[in-house]
């Protein structure tokens, strides 16, 4: 930038670099869509296209972005955890948290007409985001513990509302009345006794929300030349609470 006698008003740029050491999580969340799944006509309790096209958005953000290591997506949220060692745009917060919401907001738009092939978007949707450190492993792994807690209670709560309004003729008012108070025990009794749906048989991918783990290549000779294959990112629906997941990907939180 030039000098000028305007130059002083870049004192007023305050820095925000984050913390070093610490790993970085950023939650990005679909801004007022309730309002946008119903304009949208998505499918109630889940609607499988509209899952697949966040995956897809989030692939391509950690196509674009080599320091994420992890992500995990429920709903019109998507997490993404940047290795610890990061120095990703100097570790500025605002550059990240700017750039990753508004790339996978531009994907999201991008690839919908392939998920949505009958349905015109009716305006844009937008996305908010946050940037939270963690300074260890346990932290980082209690999150997506979290995350994958919620995604569960949400969509136990979610398929039984939807049975009680859809199949069994309540109002929303009526089955929010209904599955208040209950626990999750209660929640499968009444889609199993009332419905015939057994909870166990729902897809994994609506109870456990999408994975995205960066598979790393092995090595393969070729003469007197090695060859590495190329780094790829693959969608699991998977339990990410227990120890197996992060035993045999012990690279995630390696730093």
């Amino acid at each position: 930038m030039a000098n000028s006698k305007y130059a002083y008003v870049r004192n007023y740029e305050l820095p925000d670099p984050l913390l070093p050491g610490c790993f970085l999580i950023c939650r990005l969340d679909g801004h007022s869509f309730h309002r946008f799944s119903e304009e949208h006509g998505f499918t109630k309790p889940n609607d499988e296209r509209a899952l697949k096209l966040m995956d897809h958005a989030a692939m391509d953000v950690m196509t674009e972005y080599k320091d994420i290591v992890l992500a995990f997506g429920e709903s019109d949220e998507f997490s993404f955890l940047l290795r610890r060692s990061t120095n990703l745009y100097n570790r500025r917060q605002a550059k990240i948290l700017t750039t990753l919401t508004s790339y996978f907001t531009s994907c999201y738009v991008f690839h919908w007409s392939k998920y949505f092939p009958d349905t015109s978007m009716r305006y844009p949707p937008s996305f908010d985001g946050r940037i939270v450190l963690y300074p260890d492993e346990r932290s980082v792994r209690d999150y997506f513990s979290w995350r994958q807690a919620d995604t569960h209670i949400n969509n136990l709560y979610n398929t039984a509302f939807w049975a009680l309004v859809k199949q069994g003729g309540k109002t929303t008012s009526e089955a929010h009345a209904t599955l208040r108070g209950t626990v999750s025990a209660m929640k499968q009794e009444i889609l199993f006794q009332r419905f015939n749906i057994n909870y166990n048989d729902i897809s994994p991918r609506f109870k456990k929300g999408s994975v995205l783990v960066r598979v790393i290549p092995s090595e393969r000779s070729t003469g007197e030349k090695k060859k590495r294959a190329r780094t790829r990112t693959e969608v699991l629906h998977c339990d990410i609470i227990g120890d197996e997941f992060w035993m045999a990907r012990s690279f995630i939180l390696a730093g």
